[in-house]
């Protein structure tokens, strides 16, 4: 907690240095409609990241299960460090940089950037650096999902929105279907195979491709459907 303070410290002064503003970068209001935002992109990535675990378990043969080490304690303990994790990269990474990015050099390019910063930091988050293929895959799929995130962040011009996908997403990933670094949390897959190598490209690029689309067009379309 005390590093998420560092980085809104250190934000607040950026963005004051820029603008003299005071956290206008994290669009807080109107207060309501960014509540709504973030929650309608909580569900919405929650959905997504769900519908596509599920199809990961029919693919390989197998069910997700409820985990023998199931417990109210890491359960809430795997959420506390899924907000900290998230809040953490979308102040890096779709907070006062992006913003002071997308007022410099244009929305297109800071996004882009952003997305490209966002693949390379999980690198070391995921500990594949210097293996190529390995950082090929992370900077694609992280990337391109970053590229979603952070192009909700000028769409909407605030962090409630890719703050509310991200969660929902690492909610989803780490907590219920115990795919993070905490291991078994909540559910645990059983009786899997290996997938073959089309339903593997199949899933990879549903992933890595339709995911980030899919979420391009909900914020394109439904954000502006429920803003109206």
């Amino acid at each position: 907690m005390l590093g998420i303070l560092v980085i809104l410290v250190l934000s607040w002064f950026l963005n004051y240095l820029y603008n003299k503003g005071n956290f206008n970068f994290m669009g807080l209001s109107p207060l309501v409609k960014r509540i709504i935002q973030w929650t309608l992109g909580f569900l919405v990535s929650a959905i997504l990241c769900g519908v596509l675990l599920l199809l990961e378990a029919y693919l390989k043969g197998a069910s997700w299960q409820l985990s023998t080490s199931f417990s109210s304690t890491s359960f809430f303990h795997s959420v506390l460090w899924d907000f900290k994790s998230v809040f953490t990269e979308e102040l890096l990474f779709r907070g006062v940089l992006l913003y002071i990015l997308i007022h410099k050099i244009g929305e297109n390019k800071a996004v882009l950037l952003s997305a490209l910063a966002f693949g390379v930091y999980h690198w070391f988050s995921f500990g594949v650096f210097g293996n190529v293929m390995a950082m090929l895959v992370v900077l694609v799929s992280t990337g391109l999902m970053g590229y979603a995130w952070a192009w909700s962040f000028s769409k909407t011009k605030s962090m409630f929105l890719p703050i509310g996908l991200h969660f929902g997403w690492n909610f989803m990933y780490n907590t219920i279907f115990s795919k993070g670094p905490l291991g078994q949390v909540t559910l645990a897959l059983t009786n899997a195979q290996d997938l073959e190598d089309w339903t593997s490209l199949l899933y990879f690029l549903i992933s890595v491709i339709m995911i980030p689309l899919l979420v391009m067009i909900f914020v394109k379309y439904g954000i502006k459907k429920a803003k109206a």
